[in-house]
């Protein structure tokens, strides 16, 4: 079906509907005219950097290696024909599953160059659900990074009803595959096309236009099977571009690509900013979130680094670990540097004054530098979060290093970026502005964020019943987000233009046993700014008498040496209130025996309750979980949202001894 507004199959030309001034205007383009813009212009240059350790050797020890803008394109093209081979129609997607890399790029790309569309898939998913996502998106191509996700195809091969061929980009494939369609590997895959005449994949691009689908973008519920979230190649190009404008993006930037590139914001951040501006793009190891991605920022030095909030907490962990072995004169060196940090970036956030205080340049010779240096993060003229929120004390500790930290805010269908905070324009604990070229509103009563643009989504695939739930017919979008608007507007948005900040969900609203509707994102902050100790934190309420919250404190699994149980440890600052409590605890369940940890915990509860705005809002009790929120526990969906109704369930008996 499709509309005016809106559209939900794949085959879909939507009309694009185009400004009459300022970023709105920009004219519409099919991805491969920004893709061969790129190559015109800086063909020579580097755009994809990366370390081949296929022969053995080590990631620290093997160099850089490149490609060039114009060696991508024709990789693409190579690609795109070998799909022709097989009898690719357009319109048809590719599924890729794996970690970041130079074929993950060129599979992406050169799908959309057959006329195809792009599907990631998370190299988390259980078999299962990849059979979700490649029946769904009737894929007839899987790429896979290695056998251990190869194997989660083949097991499920005989379900696989669309599936022409798969391609294996790392490694051999296994001569025992038996799965009913032929397997590849990236060498055989590729020579696949080398009969298909270039006029053919030409012909595909150039029958390409601005309002058809290039991109499946999977969304992680936190409940029911994913929605496919429709990008257009003008939502991905007029994006990008909007995106870069502010910051005066050019070819000479450097990014580091980890991020998950089944996520909008991978894509968008990593593949299309950077060929907006024919940018280089450098690919971290796959084990870059288990303590290799701060190896790769110092070797690549980016310009711009975008971290989600876990990330950046693992680095203020981190130095705070550092820091607790720091006494003496440099503590108090430090501890003086980081005073005049904060202030130095109180007076740089918007409407604070400008200028930079007394001490800020001898702090910044003595100790900012050289933090900066060590993260790989000295030729960083913007750092970013987005996906999740992040705790106002993470932000407050980078700023009082003189990182600084803005956040953006989106979601899938609307391509990524909806807010987004500027180096002249940013608040620290706000999204930002409404992005140039788009409108936004709140809902009368529900206080409900609204916005249009050429950033919204096309419509969710196979499904006209929630796209016309989320895209009305003047072409709003209704986030599911309530939001507020701050007065500092931007004369150059229509409609509300002030700093956004998200106060929580409406289908997460708490209605308690006495009718009252509780916001419990609001209270879970409160908790977090109070005690910088807990890592997640969840409100529970819903038909019940009175709140209770369930809590996560800062910690780690550390595996036994000797091969005994594991233990949850204490770490960065939940071993701070320790020395603060007086208390001995290194483990989440000394810290439940503690009767120090309970007096603390509950002198904070009792804070946070007196700023509450009604009685129905105060926490009466709580508990301490026995480990973090993680994507594996199933508290957490890939991009680390809160799954309020499994984790419910799944501390379902500490639930109710809380209201025993």
């Amino acid at each position: 079906m499709s509309g005016t507004v809106w559209a939900t199959e794949r085959d879909a030309d939507l009309p694009v509907k185009i400004g009459t001034a300022g970023a709105a205007a920009r004219p519409a383009k099919t991805v491969f005219e920004v893709f061969q813009k790129a190559v015109e212009n800086h063909g020579e240059n580097p755009a994809l950097m990366f370390k081949d350790t296929s022969g053995g050797m080590s990631a620290d020890d093997a160099p850089w290696q490149t490609l060039t803008w114009a060696q991508y394109y024709m990789e693409t093209l190579r690609f795109g024909k070998s799909l022709l081979s097989l009898d690719f129609a357009p319109h048809r997607c590719v599924n890729i599953i794996g970690f970041n890399s130079t074929e993950w790029f060129i599979a992406n790309m050169g799908a959309i160059a057959a006329g195809g569309i792009a599907a990631g898939i998370y190299t988390s998913n259980l078999p299962e659900a990849c059979q979700y996502i490649t029946n769904h998106s009737e894929a007839e191509v899987v790429v896979v990074e290695n056998e251990a996700q190869l194997a989660k195809f083949v097991k499920l091969a005989a379900t696989l009803t669309s599936v022409k061929a798969i391609v294996m980009y790392r490694g051999n494939v296994p001569e025992e595959t038996e799965c009913g369609f032929p397997v590849y590997t990236w060498k055989q895959f590729m020579e696949l096309g080398s009969k298909i005449p270039d006029t053919k994949i030409e012909e595909r691009i150039e029958a390409q236009r601005p309002g058809q689908c290039c991109s499946l973008i999977y969304t992680s519920g936190t409940t029911g099977q994913p929605k496919a979230v429709m990008i257009s190649h003008d939502n991905m190009t007029w994006t990008a571009e909007t995106l870069c404008a502010p910051f005066n993006w050019s070819h000479a930037e450097r990014g580091v690509s980890y991020l998950p590139l089944s996520h909008v914001a991978g894509q968008l951040l990593d593949m299309h900013a950077p060929m907006a501006v024919a940018s280089s793009v450098w690919f971290a190891q796959p084990d870059a979130l288990k303590g290799t991605l701060v190896k790769t920022l110092r070797e690549v030095r980016p310009t711009t680094f975008v971290g989600v909030p876990r990330v950046w907490e693992k680095m203020y962990e981190k130095m705070q670990e550092i820091g607790r072995s720091i006494h003496g004169a440099k503590a108090a060196l430090s501890a003086w540097s980081k005073g005049r940090g904060l202030a130095n970036a109180r007076r740089k956030e918007y409407s604070g004054g400008g200028g930079t205080p007394w001490g800020f340049k001898i702090a910044n010779a003595l100790v900012f530098s050289k933090v900066k240096e060590k993260l790989g993060l000295d030729k960083a003229n913007l750092c970013f979060t987005t996906a999740a929120p992040i705790a106002q004390e993470t932000l407050e500790y980078f700023a009082s290093l003189n990182i600084h930290i803005m956040e953006v805010f989106g979601q899938s269908e609307c391509t990524g970026p909806m807010a987004v905070s500027t180096k002249e324009a940013w608040k620290m604990g706000s999204c930002g502005r409404p992005m140039l070229g788009t409108e936004s509103k709140l809902e009368p009563g529900t206080g409900e964020l609204c916005y249009r643009g050429r950033n919204i989504f096309m419509g969710y695939m196979h499904n006209p019943e929630k796209t016309a739930e989320t895209i009305d017919e003047d072409g709003w979008m209704h986030s599911g987000d309530v939001a507020t608007f701050d007065e500092d507007g931007d004369p150059r948005i229509e409609g509300p233009s002030g700093f956004v900040r998200i106060t929580g969900r409406i289908k997460e609203l708490i209605i308690t046993a006495g009718g009252e509707n509780i916001p419990p994102v609001l209270i879970e902050s409160e908790f977090k700014a109070e005690l910088p100790c807990i890592a997640n934190c969840m409100v529970i309420g819903d038909k019940r008498k009175f709140l209770t919250i369930l809590i996560a404190l800062r910690s780690e699994k550390r595996e036994d040496e000797n091969g005994g149980s594991s233990t949850v440890r204490l770490v960065g600052d939940s071993l701070t209130a320790c020395e603060k409590i007086g208390s001995t605890a290194t483990t989440i369940e000394e810290a439940k025996a503690d009767t120090k940890w309970t007096e603390y915990i509950n002198k904070a509860m009792k804070a946070c309750n007196a700023r509450t705005t009604s009685n129905a809002q105060r926490v009466a009790k709580w508990a301490f979980l026995p480990h973090d929120f993680s994507v594996e526990g199933g508290e957490l969906t890939e991009t680390l949202k809160l799954r309020r109704g499994p984790t419910s369930e799944k501390y379902s008996d500490i639930i109710e001894g809380l209201y025993a």
